[in-house]
């Protein structure tokens, strides 16, 4: 793999303004989708085939004082990626920059990648039966281009580079922003050996709605890693002794059937 990239998102930064939605839908000409508000002035509520990113909303109001908090949602891309690893036809993979992107002549549109994610992300579209989610705009990075949403982000909120030293710029941005915000963390240095999408944050990660500590799910690290490879070796034994059986099954039929027709030519001679 060459060097990692990766985006840093900074919620200090983030106005909410949406323009990465937009870019993301214009650059993968996505078609805009009927939506209603939810909570504030949120329009999307949740992924679908055709939405990769949204911004969400989240309201505070402590100590007499009213709080917005935002996060922009998409892929993660992680580098363990669970939906990678329930992908039965190997239509996952990692770009040799690190982002996870979906092959749409293997995919099938089973779902395990949306059953399976640990943020719930992609999603499946019932007419092409195929899944889709966030790509990390691989086209415009072979071109020596940004994602569209961060070449569209005016405040800076998103910033694209190699991932250590978006890591880096993370931890300093969190250091300097505890003084009047004790709560500030960096989510996703090291979770899921690392997330590609790296976020400053605010608030501890479950007022995001994020899980403070992502993993692959153990029943998936199992079915992976040891089940689905000796599951082959397990199949061929079971034949194998099949076929075994039935070989021997079929000698002691003929042994059977020569020694009836044993006793009849005895019986009739005598």
């Amino acid at each position: 793999m060459a060097e990692r990239m990766s985006v840093l998102y900074d919620a200090s930064k983030c106005t909410a303004c949406q323009a990465c939605s937009v870019a993301c839908k214009q650059w993968n000409v996505l078609p805009a989708e009927k939506t209603t508000i939810t909570t504030s002035i949120q329009g999307h509520n949740d992924f679908t085939p055709k939405t990769w990113t949204f911004i969400h909303f989240q309201e505070s109001f402590e100590n007499k004082k009213m709080e917005w908090l935002f996060r922009k949602e998409q892929c993660m891309h992680c580098g363990d990626a669970a939906c990678k690893k329930s992908c039965n036809h190997d239509a996952i993979s990692h770009t040799d920059k690190g982002f996870v992107v979906i092959d749409h002549d293997k995919c099938i549109g089973c779902g395990y990648c949306v059953t399976n994610c640990t943020f719930h992300i992609p999603r499946v579209d019932e007419t092409t039966k195929k899944a889709y989610k966030c790509t990390g705009c691989p086209e415009r990075i072979a071109n020596g281009l940004k994602p569209a949403c961060v070449l569209t982000c005016q405040p800076e909120a998103l910033v694209y580079g190699d991932r250590k030293t978006i890591v880096k710029m993370a931890q300093d941005r969190v250091k300097a922003l505890l003084p009047k915000h004790p709560k500030a963390n960096v989510y996703g240095a090291t979770s899921l050996d690392g997330l590609n999408f790296t976020y400053v944050l605010l608030r501890e990660p479950a007022y995001y709605g994020l899980p403070a500590n992502p993993s692959v799910p153990v029943s998936l690290d199992l079915w992976k890693d040891i089940v689905r490879p000796f599951g082959g070796f397990a199949v061929a034994g079971a034949l194998v002794a099949t076929a075994v059986g039935f070989i021997m099954t079929r000698g002691k039929s003929n042994q059977a059937s020569k020694h009836d027709d044993s006793d009849k030519g005895a019986g009739i001679n005598g």
